[in-house]
């Protein structure tokens, strides 16, 4: 990935206090037992609720092995950071895609030596040929 691999880092993102609101309300709506903690399959139907997809086995898996073993779920606050990272991560991808389609003129999906070159003319037009014809291999590989 270009952005990564430059030493990009996605920025923190805060939510909006109506955002954060949601969030909440998710929370509680999918925490049945009102025990303060969400199942592994009640955070499935949290991620639906707020990220239109239902997460796989493995992003299941990752966050319940994050979970404080002493609890019987996801805590609130542990949902609402697990939440803001997939937002700023999404958020993170968007920018990145917008970027990549505002040089990829011609809707290829990929960008030739010569897309490359115009991008880098308009970002940072005293850059030199050269140094612009290395990243491109560099990234190419």
């Amino acid at each position: 990935m270009f952005f990564s691999q430059a030493g990009a880092r996605p920025r923190m993102w805060e939510a909006s206090p109506s955002e954060h609101k949601k969030w909440v309300e998710v929370f509680k709506a999918c925490d049945e037992e009102n025990k303060g903690c969400l199942s592994r399959e009640n955070f499935k139907v949290a991620v639906v609720m707020l990220f239109g997809y239902k997460p796989s086995k493995i992003e299941a898996d990752a966050v319940m092995s994050s979970v404080d073993p002493n609890t019987s779920g996801i805590l609130l606050k542990e949902f609402l950071d697990i939440v803001r990272k997939k937002k700023e991560a999404q958020l993170y991808w968007n920018e990145i895609r917008h970027i990549f389609t505002a040089f990829d003129r011609h809707y290829r999906g990929y960008l030739t030596l010569e897309d490359f070159k115009k991008a880098f003319k308009q970002v940072a037009p005293k850059l030199s040929e050269r140094i612009i014809l290395e990243v491109f291999r560099f990234f190419k590989k």
